[in-house]
């Protein structure tokens, strides 16, 4: 089932805020009032992830700007994100939140818990402020994800909720052209 147009479920979690070095407590409410990005993963210590996370960290000043927090999250422990980032170059440079999920609950809450193995799938979502997901991706273990997407989707989304009646359509860049759905434009696309 689709989580498009539905508020993310309430959850409780230990994490490890990459920024500061410290362990932190996250809940639902934090990704209420602004912008979120949630991107699951397998697990640590392992091999297309890392280049993942690493790959949403060179974007994660643009997404700052645009008023968006990251937040990665896998079945491990917020102590094993740690650890990782204490010994992983690519990880060591990660600055958003590290979520751990050891009760699977947060992964079964956004659907991508791979019962069988007991791993998070790679799923990423797009959570506007009021903690409704407006864009969802889900790709099969071996395909790594290119976080800059990301950008253009938040973009898009965040004009869409700026201006109610218009649209983006398809390769949309900000400053271009939007649509105002019509009768007017029905077969004329």
């Amino acid at each position: 089932m689709s989580l498009i147009g539905k508020e993310i479920q309430p959850f409780k979690a230990s994490a490890y805020n990459s920024g500061n070095g410290e362990f932190i407590e996250i809940t639902d409410e934090n990704m209420k009032g602004g912008w979120s990005v949630v991107c699951f993963y397998p697990a640590d210590f392992t091999f297309v992830c890392p280049t993942e996370l690493e790959d949403l960290q060179n974007h994660y000043a643009e997404l700052k700007k645009l008023g968006v927090e990251v937040y990665s999250v896998s079945t491990d422990t917020h102590f094993t994100h740690k650890a990782w980032h204490d010994h992983s170059d690519a990880i060591s440079k990660l600055e958003y939140i590290m979520i751990g999920d050891p009760s699977q609950k947060i992964s079964r809450g956004f659907d991508v818990l791979d019962e069988e193995a007991g791993l998070a799938q790679r799923g990423t979502f797009i959570i506007d402020p009021d903690g409704v997901v407006q864009a969802a991706e889900i790709n099969a273990d071996g395909i790594g994800r290119d976080a800059s997407t990301l950008v253009g989707k938040i973009k898009a989304a965040q004009y869409v909720r700026n201006n109610p009646g218009e649209v983006c359509p398809a390769k949309w860049e900000e400053g271009s052209e939007t649509l105002k759905p019509s009768l007017d434009l029905v077969g004329k696309i």
